[in-house]
């Protein structure tokens, strides 16, 4: 990141940093992160420098010993007396919000959704005179970073609510740090840090270098008072233990080494409100003792392997955020490279060829002897591999993304947020139907046979502001989606992803959408659906993934998208031309392209080459990002250079394009944040 002009004058003016010194520009830089923009920091730490010795090993002394410095050197008094009233200002029910921060480590983006889910479990918002606890999370949040005390992602800027995920301020950190071991609020369970005495905390963060075993986690802190533990590192068993009885928040996010069986006595933490897993690679189910955590009111499961819900989830009537969605097929994940070793211990071996139920019998007795498992695999869990993947019965009623629910989620009249849910059996689109408090649904499975009653389904629920519907390969959407006849008049986000081939009437009449997505839909260009889209009056977030429209030719002409601030290209199909005439998208600010390159040996480079027009006529226009990503088959030895001349030549065509819009916008080529 280099140095702005403000920062550059006021370093220059009080260190004389300037390109004499080009060995100090990169402490220079750290030290304006750590400052993270906040102007007292910057002249302070500025005016401490001049007198010091202008060499790299004085600055980068400061940067790593800063929280010291703060502390210890008068002449860095001010910032830390600042900093501490901006704390002590905080109204009483934003303090414990703030220094929860401090659990996440330095630098760590943090979803808005997972800290108000997380505030909500521990008591810091409640319902009050008609207001949800989630309103008033929402708005402690936003307060947060009013008071600059939270630091909005500078991806998310553009999110359907504003502010997606947030960071804390180096120097504002601190404070959180400091004022949580004072309290016994939080503490981070790290390598070579220890406490003299076993330690009683409300909050325990584990590292991802803390490297110590079970006699040592349990005479550190006094697990009976733990309330929430939260893992960054790999996971180790006992960090879920029965003398956790009041613990209401277990976040283990991304945490890798969690496999099925860990999970076995999880219904013994009976007052758990949200559990995450969100991320966790090799978690195929969850255990019907789920159905014991009568107090859950947040499960967060996106992204791991789970095909099916447990019967038992039915019992959770506190439920209110239910996050479902299978993570896409990665060879690299342990289970599929078990899957292939099945299938040749299961050819080599005659009584599983018999039925598909020995696939089973194969997988807890047979297998095991033909290949060797990590020792933190059981038998369990490789009979779940095996059985997801190999039954015929049960991949026909899968696809890639959705999780089959069983019968009876109509119990969870408190549920606000749902998906992704496979709906390809009617029972469960007839228990949604009874869901009316759903804000916010994902399904996949919506076909010709289901689509008059999933149309139905949705016209119950009038309070819906987010629906995601996914269809999977032919004929997806088409003629599935037009049975619909509720305005929905409170939908601010929807996302289309499978073949449409044309756009439901009902789709104009959402008056108050705010976001769309469209992926695989195949709308023509000319039939007016483009225009359709364009008249909508508070559009401002447009993605058009790949293959969501056909023919040469998308056109933008004038007079509509008024309000569309952010536009999101992914893969072009036939289109060749993406046209934008004078004096459409008035307000576009940020354009995102991305072009997938795809090389084979057989077929060459299947990349679209499509032409832009008319990106100088765009007049709000201030960042374009582009990302261009080669991807060779497997069995290409070497890309051939003709591939990355026309890479090149797409990328200079693009820049030459906006280089001629009197706006100077800001062009960043790389990668682009997650489309689905």
């Amino acid at each position: 990141m280099p140095l702005t002009s403000s920062h550059r004058r006021l370093f220059g003016k009080i260190t004389n940093l300037d390109d004499q010194y080009p060995e100090l520009v990169e402490q220079a830089k750290l030290i304006l992160k750590k400052c993270s923009g906040l102007p007292l920091a910057i002249v302070t730490i500025g005016g401490f420098l001049a007198n010091q010795q202008n060499t790299p090993l004085e600055w980068r002394k400061l940067n790593e010993h800063i929280s010291a410095e703060l502390e210890l050197n008068p002449d860095l008094g001010p910032i830390m007396t600042v900093l501490n009233k901006s704390f002590d200002g905080l109204p009483y029910y934003l303090k414990p919000c703030f220094l929860y921060m401090s659990i996440f480590p330095k630098d760590r983006e943090v979803s808005r959704r997972r800290l108000v889910r997380r505030w909500i479990a521990e008591g810091y918002s409640r319902e009050v005179r008609g207001r949800s606890a989630e309103e008033i999370a929402e708005g402690d949040f936003m307060e947060l970073v009013s008071r600059s005390m939270l630091l909005p992602s500078q991806q998310s800027i553009h999110g359907r609510k504003g502010i997606d995920a947030c960071q804390v301020h180096d120097l504002i950190r601190e404070i959180s740090i400091k004022k949580s071991t004072e309290e016994n609020f939080v503490f981070t369970l790290e390598e070579g840090y220890g406490l003299s005495r076993r330690a009683t905390v409300r909050h325990l963060a584990i590292s991802e270098n803390w490297k110590g075993d079970q006699s040592q986690f349990e005479s550190i802190v006094d697990l009976s008072r733990v309330r929430s533990i939260t893992v960054f590192g790999k996971w180790k068993p006992f960090f879920i233990s029965d003398k956790m009885r009041l613990l209401r928040v277990l976040d283990l996010e991304g945490t890798p080494g969690l496999a099925d069986h860990h999970l076995q006595h999880i219904g013994k933490l009976l007052h758990l409100k949200y559990f995450s897993i969100r991320g966790c690679d090799d978690i195929h189910h969850l255990p019907h003792s789920l159905g014991n955590l009568r107090q859950l009111q947040t499960l967060d499961v996106r992204d791991t392997r789970i095909l099916k819900l447990p019967k038992t989830i039915i019992k959770l009537r506190m439920l209110t955020y239910l996050r479902l969605g299978r993570k896409s097929t990665d060879k690299k994940v342990s289970y599929e490279k078990l899957e292939e070793k099945l299938s040749n211990s299961m050819g080599n071996n005659r009584l599983c060829l018999l039925t598909s139920g020995s696939v089973m019998l194969c997988a807890a007795c047979c297998a095991p002897r033909h290949f060797g498992y990590s020792e933190d695999m059981n038998r369990h869990d490789i009979c779940t591999a095996a059985c997801c993947a190999r039954l015929p019965a049960v991949a026909k009623r899968l696809d890639r993304y959705g999780v089959l629910a069983p019968r009876g989620m109509r119990k969870l009249i408190g549920l606000h947020t749902l998906g992704v849910v496979n709906v390809a059996r009617g029972a469960v689109i007839q228990d949604i139907k009874k869901l009316t408090w759903l804000r916010k649904l994902a399904v996949t499975g919506v076909n010709g046979r289901n689509g008059e009653k999933f149309c139905s389904a949705i016209n119950n629920l009038n309070r819906l502001e987010s629906l995601s519907i996914r269809s999977e390969g032919e004929p997806g959407l088409c003629e599935c989606l037009h049975w619909m006849t509720s305005p929905l008049e409170n939908l601010q986000s929807l996302k289309l992803y499978g073949n449409l081939i044309k756009l439901p009437r009902w789709v104009q009449r959402l008056q108050n959408l705010v976001k769309l997505n469209l992926r695989s839909t195949r709308l023509s260009g000319h039939d007016g659906d483009v225009e359709v889209l364009g008249r909508m009056p508070n559009l401002a977030i447009l993605h058009l993934l790949e293959k969501s429209f056909q023919g040469e030719e998308l056109r933008f002409q004038i007079g509509i998208f008024r309000s569309l601030t952010v536009l999101v290209f992914g893969n072009f199909g036939d289109i060749k031309l993406v046209k934008f005439d004078q004096g459409a998208m008035p307000k576009l600010e940020q354009l995102q392209v991305r072009n997938d390159w795809r090389v084979s040996a057989e077929n060459g480079c299947s990349a679209n080459e499509v032409a832009f027009s008319g990106l100088d006529f765009l007049p709000s226009i201030k960042e374009a990002r582009l990302w261009l990503n080669i991807i060779p088959d497997e069995q290409l030895k070497e890309i051939p250079d003709e591939v990355f001349l026309k890479a090149s030549n797409f990328e200079e065509h693009f820049r030459t394009q906006l280089a001629n819009n009197p706006r100077n916008p800001i062009l960043k080529v790389g990668e682009l944040e997650n489309q689905d």
